[in-house]
């Protein structure tokens, strides 16, 4: 192994330098996924997710599986704050429905309008802190 120059792309993730740190973004693969979904048009959306149990028609499971792990890939390495709408989701992921479909869409639009931020480590600082609360026991849909 040689060093040849700086990363530009780890592991699908794009690093850049900038003055004080790094920054990482994955732009170029969400960019895919809304490819991927037919949503690369869609319209603006802040936030939206109202799930319940059982409503809507049934739609594949397996289909629905793909898409939850092709968004927790966005979740775990460059966009952390959409860990809990991933994680709402996930959870209805054995008894799915269309309403999941459509918050999974509100999802992708989200994705489409936050595509330009990316995730700074400052050089100053010396300890990446994160913090999930992933229980579910006040949830009693679930």
């Amino acid at each position: 192994m040689k060093d040849v120059r700086e990363a530009n792309v780890i592991l699908g993730i794009k690093i850049r330098k900038i003055e004080n740190g790094f920054s990482s973004s994955q732009t170029h693969y969400v960019e895919k996924l809304l490819r991927k979904f037919n949503s690369f048009n869609v319209a603006f959306a802040k936030t939206c997710i109202h799930l319940k149990k059982n409503g809507g028609t049934i739609i594949s499971q397996l289909e629905y599986a793909k898409i939850i792990g092709s968004v927790m890939y966005i979740m775990n390495y460059t966009k952390p704050n959409i860990t809990y709408v991933v994680s709402r989701l996930r959870i209805y992921a054995h008894n799915l429905n269309t309403d999941h479909w459509n918050a999974f869409l509100c999802l992708l639009k989200y994705l489409k309008d936050t595509l330009d931020w990316s995730l700074h480590f400052i050089k100053l600082l010396t300890v990446l802190e994160g913090f999930c609360d992933a229980n579910w026991v006040l949830d009693k849909e679930t």
